[in-house]
């Protein structure tokens, strides 16, 4: 099954936060996400509708069946912000679909091929195949563990 890539609205607020929201134990340090408030108030309703709305966010949604599989943001034509796919559709090729959205849309507003994500430790090896390169060691802060990284294609 092929899903429908589209860009995000408003009305889609709600379904995004449930798809993050469901995947909080995989990227919080503690699963009951303790320590995590300032990262979980990240993607509050207040939060993603100022992101969905502002000219320096790019989001697009993997639709399957009518409803939300995946989801993938960029900031700044740059900075790969959310790619989140819903945990019974992982391993499906979903977050590839929308990274490929994503890039295609970076680069067709000028993105040289240089991007930058801050990598969940569980997401690390998918980003690493995909290309991108760890640029320090893990941190922690916030109640949630990250690795930064960047992936600079030839251009």
């Amino acid at each position: 099954m092929t899903p429908a890539i589209r860009f995000a609205t408003l009305d889609d607020v709600d379904a995004i936060r449930a798809l993050i929201t469901s995947l909080l134990p995989m990227m919080t340090i503690h699963p009951n996400g303790e320590g995590a408030e300032q990262f979980i108030e990240s993607f509050g309703v207040p939060a993603m509708q100022r992101y969905i709305s502002a000219a320096n966010f790019r989001y697009q949604l993997a639709m399957l069946n009518g409803g939300l599989a995946g989801v993938v943001a960029v900031r700044d034509n740059s900075h790969l912000f959310h790619l989140f796919v819903a945990q019974h559709l992982q391993g499906r090729g979903i977050g590839k679909k929308l990274w490929q959205a994503a890039w295609n849309d970076a680069r067709s507003l000028g993105n040289p091929g240089q991007f930058t994500v801050n990598s969940s430790m569980g997401a690390l090896e998918m980003y690493k195949h995909w290309g991108f390169e760890p640029t320090s060691e893990p941190i922690q802060q916030h109640g949630i563990a990250y690795v930064p990284m960047r992936l600079i294609m030839p251009a």
